[in-house]
């Protein structure tokens, strides 16, 4: 297996478990990832947030760690990625007003690319564009942007993901081991035991 070129989107107050469990898991495996924020380069740091399910009618919000990039935002060409992560959380809110996040987003659609985005990174798709005509999960709470953009919003359970073409999406971080087997499975990593 060859290892991919992985760009990853972070941001600050993005979800914890989302930003790192991704950025971890793939590297694990043998992957290199870039995490980048804008405005941000090497070695700068974005605060996160835990976002939790306790029983009220939305998550609840604590403080996370904070999580080092390990690139420089005003450095990424796109070409030179294989796929494409975007973790949710307050982040997206914010990054889908940066003109360049969103053309970044849009190159790794045209060529057609493995993109992964949880929870709330349906919110970067949905202003990126992208989502016309696709079958996509997200946070409940983002589906009528979803809709808005033209996508076909998925209600699946939280711990669940769904794959259409080069998309791989999930509703929030239980979805975790769904979510990062089927990007795995589109990146064509072969885990052997």
């Amino acid at each position: 297996m060859a290892a991919k070129r992985i760009l990853l989107l972070a941001g600050d107050y993005a979800e914890d478990y989302e930003t790192m469990v991704p950025f971890q898991t793939l590297l694990t495996v043998g992957h290199m990832v870039h995490a980048v924020c804008p405005d941000k380069k090497a070695g700068d740091q974005v605060k996160t947030a835990i976002h939790d399910f306790e029983g009220a009618q939305t998550y609840s919000e604590k403080p996370g760690h904070n999580f080092t990039l390990n690139a420089t935002f005003a450095d990424v060409k796109a070409e030179d990625y294989d796929a494409l992560v975007i973790p949710g959380g307050r982040a997206p809110e914010y990054l889908r007003l940066n003109p360049r996040v969103l053309e970044i987003v849009r190159h790794f659609f045209q060529a057609n690319k493995p993109v992964a985005a949880v929870c709330h990174g349906a919110q970067i798709l949905a202003a990126a564009g992208v989502l016309q005509g696709r079958h996509c999960s997200a946070y409940p709470a983002c589906g009528p942007e979803v809709r808005a953009a033209g996508g076909d919003y998925a209600e699946i359970a939280v711990d669940q993901a769904v794959t259409q073409g080069n998309l791989v999406t999930a509703p929030a971080w239980p979805a975790h081991p769904a979510w990062m087997a089927q990007f795995l499975k589109l990146l064509g990593t072969q885990i052997t035991l």
